[in-house]
């Protein structure tokens, strides 16, 4: 099968090579992701891959930080709001070498830095979070930041739709408007469903397009399982001068395993070794099909 490893950058190649790479590495992180969710016997698995193509292409063709530039004040900052999708960001940075794969047998064990949320301890987090409703202010004071120092680097932040019924969320949408955030982005991952339902029916947070478009933000709306139109949309940054902006990427819980996708119950379900077989055997055949 073909693999893309270690801190290989997904640029040079014409579009359309780079597409099929960043494809081709969605599928093996999505077997990364379940490979370790079943090792630790926990994880949040719907979550994970709802958002994996949305960490792949960040990382593979869109944020200006290694782990060589970590601790530079001109790097891009990215920080996970929707903090317990964890697995999939653990295993996006250690495929880009900020620490080694290998380490990911420990998560969730004991004494192990690798816990079922971000934490700073772990090269190339940049902020503990899990707590819903955190990351995006968090997210709003570091663009700020940026600005008063003119600095050069971005912010992009990943949140859940289940996350936006926290009122810390439209107090930073607020502020990053009115100072004129335009380094800042953030994408909401609206899989439609949450821990107990789907999100309509716990708090509804649509029309989600107009709610940001009167806190004043650019809003674009994508399939954020579409590989081509997530590169469209970063490459398009910032959406509209002066404001900062929002994708809301429409994705699929579960997405790339038949069995999960839009049930419920793999929120934070664990595959059996049978599951867990087929769910491999599945992404087999999806790269044999790219």
């Amino acid at each position: 099968m073909e693999e893309i490893k270690g801190n290989e950058q997904l640029s040079g190649p014409p579009l359309r090579d780079r597409g099929k790479a960043l494809k081709i590495q969605s599928i093996n992180y999505r077997k990364k992701i379940l490979q370790y969710i079943v090792g630790a016997k926990a994880g949040h698995t719907g979550g994970s891959l709802s958002c994996t193509d949305i960490l792949n292409v960040l990382y593979n063709q869109v944020l200006n930080v290694s782990p060589e530039t970590f601790t530079s004040p001109d790097r891009d900052r990215y920080i996970q709001s929707k903090g317990h999708c964890v697995e999939a960001l653990f295993v996006v940075l250690a495929s880009k070498g900020f620490f080694p794969e290998e380490d990911l047998n420990t998560l969730c064990k004991y004494n192990s830095h690798y816990i079922g949320h971000p934490t700073r301890k772990v090269k190339g987090v940049e902020q503990n979070t899990g707590a819903l409703g955190h990351g995006l202010p968090i997210a709003v004071g570091t663009a700020l930041a940026g600005k008063m120092d003119k600095k050069n680097y971005r912010v992009f932040t990943l949140l859940g739709d289940g996350e936006l019924p926290e009122g810390s969320n439209w107090e930073a949408a607020l502020s990053a408007s009115h100072y004129k955030l335009d380094n800042l982005c953030a994408i909401v991952d609206k899989n439609s469903l949450q821990i107990t339902a789907p999100t309509k029916d716990v708090m509804n947070s649509d029309p989600m397009d107009k709610k940001f478009e009167a806190f004043g933000w650019a809003v674009k709306e994508i399939n954020g399982n579409d590989i081509d139109e997530l590169v469209a949309a970063f490459d398009g940054l910032p959406f509209e001068h002066g404001k900062p902006s929002v994708i809301i990427a429409h994705t699929t819980k579960g997405k790339g395993i038949s069995y999960m996708e839009n049930q419920l119950k793999w929120h934070h379900g664990v595959p059996s070794k049978e599951e867990y077989a087929l769910a491999q055997q599945e992404l087999d055949e999806q790269l044999l099909n790219l």
